[in-house]
């Protein structure tokens, strides 16, 4: 079955009444775990942005705390499920401002949680490839908010 453009599923769920979207959502929920987060998203936390930003900080922290530290392999595929975790909210936000903000936490507890960068390269490039998202992120920002984050990049760029 192919899939239809947005624009004519757009047009074609003009055409349904209030009671059938609703079925058709929580249809769509569950067969999949990302339309169930982003519909969670949307209806109970899209409100209150800087309480989900918190929530996602706590997810993050979480992470690092129940890392296995024993090898670089196991570090370097814990940081990868963090940062997968982390990419997914943001993805669900669609602020640019809450994905600045997320990526400069999960940057700065790499730095603070001595993760092992100088020895494998795979998580320094992983770290590197954050920062720079970071910059392009920042840098479409308004002018007051990219004076903000500078000090932020400055210290990850050290």
């Amino acid at each position: 079955m192919e899939s239809r453009s947005i624009k004519e599923i757009r047009d074609e769920l003009k055409n349904y009444p209030p009671q059938q979207l609703q079925e058709l959502c929580l249809r769509m929920a569950r067969f999949k775990k990302d339309n169930k987060e982003l519909l969670t998203y949307l209806l109970f936390e899209s409100e209150d942005e800087a309480g989900f930003i918190e929530s996602v900080k706590a997810e993050i922290d979480a992470g690092f705390k129940s890392m296995n530290r024993k090898s670089g392999y196991l570090i370097k595929k814990s940081l990868r499920k963090i940062l997968k975790d982390t990419t997914q909210a943001i993805r669900y936000s669609g602020i640019k401002s809450t994905e600045a903000e997320l990526l400069i936490y999960f940057c700065r507890k790499m730095r603070t949680e001595k993760i092992p960068m100088s020895t494998s390269p795979i998580i320094r490039n992983m770290y590197a490839r954050q920062v720079h998202k970071i910059e392009t992120t920042v840098s479409k920002l308004h002018e007051d908010l990219q004076f903000d984050y500078e000090e932020d990049i400055r210290f990850l760029k050290q």
